[in-house]
């Protein structure tokens, strides 16, 4: 994974890009607050475009920066959900490539963010990621829908009928190049919905890219 280098202000604008109407006094403000460093926390910005994995690196009081696998997504208001669950109301105050800063519409407290992201350090991300793809068995391939994504597996729903624990391989319908072949087993079903669990597990950064390139494949370029 790329290294996000050093972030150093979470809300400094950056300088080769002029602040917007009412940023300077939010920079000001989320200035005097004290930072925190989140050391690398993966969390999801959630937008009316899609839901998108960062690295949060810096947090205070008043707002926080991120970095992304890929281009910021464009937008005012955000969502930023922790992998424990946890979520805040999120504004961009300034984008740079692949980082942002955002701020809090009302303080929170940074300690209590800090506390459950230490809660469950190793929880994966799941995405509402929605896209075809194709599931070939030993019988034969049927087509099924992905439903939510995570680097360690998925839920489908598919006419097909899988037996608990037996293997499957999984590949795009829309586009080879979105999601590359992966085998997994199920290991759950509910009527005509399935959970598999990928044989190997996808890169943060894979898994960020995916996401983006499912949502929002302009962000990739």
């Amino acid at each position: 994974m790329d290294n996000a280098g050093s972030i150093h202000d979470i809300a400094h604008v950056p300088e080769d890009r002029e602040p917007e109407c009412g940023i300077a006094s939010a920079g000001e403000e989320m200035r005097a607050a004290p930072r925190l460093t989140l050391l690398i926390r993966a969390a999801k910005l959630v937008s009316s475009n899609g839901e998108f994995v960062c690295i949060v690196r810096d947090v205070s009081d008043t707002g926080l920066s991120v970095r992304l696998f890929h281009n910021a997504p464009t937008g005012e208001e955000f969502e930023l959900q922790m992998a424990g669950g946890a979520s805040y109301a999120i504004k961009s105050v300034w984008t740079k490539g692949r980082e942002a800063g955002f701020e809090f519409p009302e303080r929170i407290d940074a300690l209590k963010l800090l506390a459950e992201a230490d809660e469950y350090p190793k929880r994966g991300l799941r995405l509402d990621l929605c896209f075809p793809v194709c599931v070939t068995t030993l019988e034969g391939t049927c087509k099924a829908v992905v439903e939510n994504f995570s680097q360690q597996g998925a839920r489908l729903e598919s006419d097909g009928l899988f037996a608990i624990d037996q293997s499957i391989r999984i590949k795009s319908m829309a586009d080879a190049a979105t999601f590359e072949e992966v085998r997994a087993k199920v290991r759950w079903r509910r009527d005509s919905q399935y959970g598999v669990v990928f044989d190997d597990t996808f890169t943060l950064e894979n898994f960020a890219r995916l996401a983006a390139k499912v949502q929002a494949p302009g962000l990739l370029r």
